[in-house]
């Protein structure tokens, strides 16, 4: 959702899609830690060829990066005046967050209901927190 609806009077404060740099550094490590992880099995179970761990773990983070790309880095969430507006259109009135955290490259909203919400692969998810929280006490 590029542009969200807006409640009457309702003022769009701030914007917030995931970084595509941060989207690739967070699949290079996601591969090199799944390269460490399937080799030290290969070489444990005493395959004579623990080299393909590495050849594999790349190839899977590769082409899951690849597929999930266009959905993950076209996601935008909006921030108003009143509330977050997720990715569906759906909204989260700010009175209903309950606080924010961040998780590596994720900011994450949880509700008064205990519902969470993940902004994922945000450049400064800090920075996303702090807005947030700035607009809750405005």
């Amino acid at each position: 959702m590029l542009h969200p609806n807006l409640n009457e009077d309702e003022m769009l404060t701030k914007t917030f899609v995931a970084s595509k740099a941060t989207y690739i550094k967070e699949h290079v490590m996601l591969a090199a830690i799944g390269s460490v992880i399937a080799t030290a099995v290969l070489m444990f179970m005493g395959d004579p060829n623990p080299w393909v761990g590495i050849v594999a773990a790349i190839m899977a983070i590769g082409i899951r990066g690849f597929y999930l790309a266009s959905e993950q880095l076209n996601l935008h969430w909006h921030l108003t005046d009143r509330r977050l507006i997720l990715p569906d259109g759906s909204a989260l009135a700010l009175r209903d967050i309950a606080k924010t955290r961040t998780i590596l490259s994720a900011a994450q909203v949880v509700a008064t209901t205990g519902d969470k919400y993940m902004m994922k692969y945000m450049a400064d998810p800090a920075a996303i927190c702090a807005d947030i929280d700035h607009q809750r006490k405005a």
